[in-house]
């Protein structure tokens, strides 16, 4: 089965809704962020104040690139990993991607962005960062998953389309 690829704005829910999919499908759940920070044994708060955002980058790009060689897998991407080409595409040619669309006001309001080192410029700044990704995931998603209240009613919006 080809991979579940899961984009959106941090904080959206892609690694609750990519693990409920997971279990339903009997899929593996690989999550860029949580690879990376298993790979360099730090958190990504701690690569980005030791080593800077384009370190980070580089490690989401070797996860991608890993990812994109294998099949059967529930991948749910960090926010920033769509916006660089060199990573999304070749996931995107791996499977099925889904950007979870939210309101970014509602993100930010119920998810703390405590660890999250690029959420820490306040609200307007996230909601201007949203701005400014969201048509990059637009164009990369074959779906956009929107209206749901609950990680479960995403996961069930998209096994509608998967079923299909």
């Amino acid at each position: 089965m080809k991979n579940v690829i899961l984009i959106g704005m941090m904080g959206c829910g892609k690694s609750t809704v990519g693990a409920i999919l997971a279990r339903r499908l009997g899929m593996e759940l690989n999550d860029t962020d949580a690879m990376v920070e298993e790979i360099e044994g730090r958190s990504i708060p701690t690569i980005f104040a030791e080593e800077g955002e384009e370190y980070f980058r580089g490690c989401e790009l070797a996860v991608a690139e890993d990812l994109s060689e294998r099949s059967g897998r529930v991948v749910a991407c960090g926010g920033g990993l769509p916006l660089r080409r060199d990573c999304i595409a070749p996931l995107k040619a791996s499977g099925t991607v889904f950007f979870l669309r939210r309101d970014p006001g509602a993100i930010y309001d119920s998810v703390s962005m405590e660890d999250r080192p690029l959420g820490q410029a306040g609200r307007e700044a996230f909601l201007e960062r949203y701005r400014r990704r969201e048509p990059v995931y637009e164009k990369w998603a074959d779906h956009i998953i929107e209206g749901h209240s609950t990680p479960g009613e995403a996961a069930d919006m998209i096994m509608e389309v998967l079923d299909k």
